[in-house]
């Protein structure tokens, strides 16, 4: 079953979000475990995708478990090489050196 999206949910893993502090990152699944819903990572990227109508989010600090970034969202490497996030050869963060460690 589908899990049912309530605003308190959205905000609850938004406010995960607002706390991943610049120049790291923290994967879908990271924030899933973190609000108590381990196999939601699928969820947290529904949220994500509709974040810009709940505020201003730093989004563009969450990857995939393998570091890659959302498809169709340029800008979103742009942002974290900004904050000084490093990436590998093939595109994907460094998770080794950047992953938020909460």
């Amino acid at each position: 079953m589908g899990q049912v999206l309530t605003k308190s949910l959205i905000y609850e893993i938004l406010s995960v979000v607002e706390e991943i502090p610049e120049g790291c990152v923290a994967t879908y699944g990271q924030i899933a475990r973190l609000i108590g819903r381990d196999k939601n990572a699928r969820l947290v990227g529904k949220v994500l995708s509709m974040a810009e109508f709940y505020g201003k989010y730093p989004c563009h600090r969450v990857v995939n478990h393998a570091g890659r970034l959302a498809p169709g969202w340029p800008e979103q490497k742009f942002l974290l090489i900004q904050e000084g996030v490093s990436f590998k050869d093939n595109g994907c963060v460094n998770l080794k050196d950047c992953l938020w460690k909460c």
